[in-house]
């Protein structure tokens, strides 16, 4: 299940980010830093160094962002978020076809985090830059996916994914993980519909009788699957 989560962050927030983001320096690393093997042979980018005081500094307000966001509360279920990690592509810059980590730890923690759900913000307008597409397969195919800066993809992280080459400009985004209170992704996307029908319902039929049924439907399968 892919989804859209438009304007999880406010062209002020996005402005602010981009200007810490460009005064950076030494706090870029090479990608490859925190790659597995396999993510390492196809990787060219760079990111912010995951434990630095900045990246946590610039990572605080997204997590605000997002407690805040009931279309990501609803389709993520999270659990735990990994800190958000800030990345780069300049022009010739890319990551190859790859699967994402099943556990990572998180830094200054000594805690470990399932990842389910893949995580990126974008925080590049897509006219400031050509390529860097993020192409993610499922078994509906692939999807292109280039969003406005502030709007955000969530996408399983089991699914095969990569960046295309930039070949003009440069692509800043965020991206992090969640480990969800339902693992399964079916179940998720199960989930999330009903969620979605019970919203649209109270919208077009407030007081309608069939939402207390629907609503009790939602939690008591929340309460079947949840990991707490």
């Amino acid at each position: 299940m892919l989804v859209h989560v438009p304007k999880v962050l406010d062209p002020a927030q996005v402005q602010t980010l981009r200007g810490r983001l460009a005064a950076a320096g030494d706090a870029w690393v090479d990608g490859r830093a925190t790659a597995g093997h396999q993510g390492a042979q196809v990787k060219r980018n760079q990111q912010i160094a995951e434990d630095s005081p900045l990246a946590r500094e610039l990572g605080d307000p997204i997590l605000a962002a997002l407690e805040r966001n009931a279309l990501f509360i609803s389709a993520a279920l999270p659990g735990k978020v990994y800190p958000p990690m800030f990345n780069r592509y300049d022009q010739t810059m890319h990551f190859g076809a790859h699967v994402d980590g099943a556990v990572r730890l998180v830094p200054g923690a000594a805690a470990r985090i399932r990842t389910d759900l893949s995580a990126t913000l974008f925080l590049s307008p897509p006219e400031d830059y050509d390529g860097g597409e993020l192409l993610i397969e499922d078994t509906y195919g692939t999807h292109k996916v280039k969003l406005p800066a502030g709007d955000m993809i969530l996408y399983p992280a089991t699914s095969l994914h990569r960046v295309t080459p930039v070949t003009r400009g440069a692509r800043l985004a965020s991206f992090f993980w969640v480990q969800s209170m339902v693992r399964d992704d079916a179940q998720r996307a199960l989930l999330f519909d009903l969620d979605m029908a019970i919203v649209r319902l109270t919208r077009d039929a407030p007081g309608h009788e069939a939402l207390v049924s629907l609503t009790g439907s939602y939690h008591n399968l929340l309460r079947m699957w949840a990991e707490l």
